[in-house]
């Protein structure tokens, strides 16, 4: 199929242990992608499960990074240097605590904002210019609660429903990134 013109990246934890976690939200939004493209996300590449799809007449590079949540930039970075991809060219999506559950955003760029998977793939590609799309997860219970134990426990059973409907309006959202402006994409989804 040739060189990608974009990479799409969903943050995660590799292993069944955290298959449905907070921190797994990313994931999530990859399998539901998948599955409604009836395509699998599972070629083992840039130390990644991976697939090389198109949408439209643009080539993307889905991958799942499998090298733990705090080590992301070095899959991406990977990728990244192998296609001479720009941070531009460049979509994440992950989990975070400072939206509300099953809130999605889109921005352009930005700071980490206290999420390690950001944080080392703007270390590791040495810029925070990328498109991110953040689905919330909600912040712990109180002040005293481990944010590591929240991001890496489970969803409760009200706030299931919420993430299932973040995920699917995610793929979507991913979906029509690949196929409108970035800019539409926002307006459509930021609400």
């Amino acid at each position: 199929m040739g060189a990608p013109d974009k990479l799409i990246v969903f943050l995660g934890n590799p292993g069944k242990n955290y298959e449905r976690s907070r921190h797994n939200v990313g994931f999530m939004v990859a399998d539901e992608l998948a599955d409604s493209l009836g395509i699998k996300i599972n070629k083992l590449r840039f130390r990644s499960l991976s697939e090389l799809c198109k949408f439209g007449d643009k080539k993307f590079l889905l991958i799942k990074p499998q090298t733990y949540m705090n080590l992301s930039g070095t899959a991406v970075r990977e990728a990244m240097s192998f296609y001479k991809l720009e941070p531009k060219d460049l979509l994440v999506i992950s989990d975070d605590m400072d939206l509300p559950t099953g809130k999605i955003r889109i921005r352009k760029k930005g700071s980490a904002g206290g999420h390690n998977g950001l944080a080392d793939i703007i270390q590791k590609i040495g810029s925070c210019d990328f498109a991110r799309l953040r689905i919330g997860i909600g912040k712990p219970p109180h002040e005293d609660y481990d944010s590591k134990d929240w991001v890496l426990g489970s969803f409760s059973e009200s706030d299931k429903k919420l993430i299932d409907e973040a995920v699917r309006r995610a793929a979507a959202a991913v979906s029509d990134y690949a196929k409108k402006d970035l800019d539409e994409v926002m307006n459509e989804y930021n609400k």
